[in-house]
């Protein structure tokens, strides 16, 4: 969340990935540092050490979702 923030606010196109588990404290930190609508989105939990071809199914799932909030952004 924090680098997604950071990014963000220095005008850099970007888009926070957070797993489910993680989900609330990423609304916590996104208003706590003042950008409640910073783009972001849901990968399930775990995602580390699950294996390449998880994380390979994951990222397939997700690109287009990347894609899609990344070009709100330029709209």
């Amino acid at each position: 969340m924090r680098d997604g923030i950071n990014l963000a606010k220095r005008g850099i196109p970007a888009v926070a990935l957070v797993t489910e588990a993680f989900w609330s404290q990423g609304d916590f930190v996104a208003q706590s540092l003042g950008m409640p609508d910073v783009p972001r989105i849901k990968l399930p939990h775990p995602v580390a050490g699950t294996g390449i071809a998880r994380m390979r199914v994951v990222a397939e799932a997700i690109a287009p979702e990347v894609i899609r909030a990344l070009e709100a952004k330029d709209g």
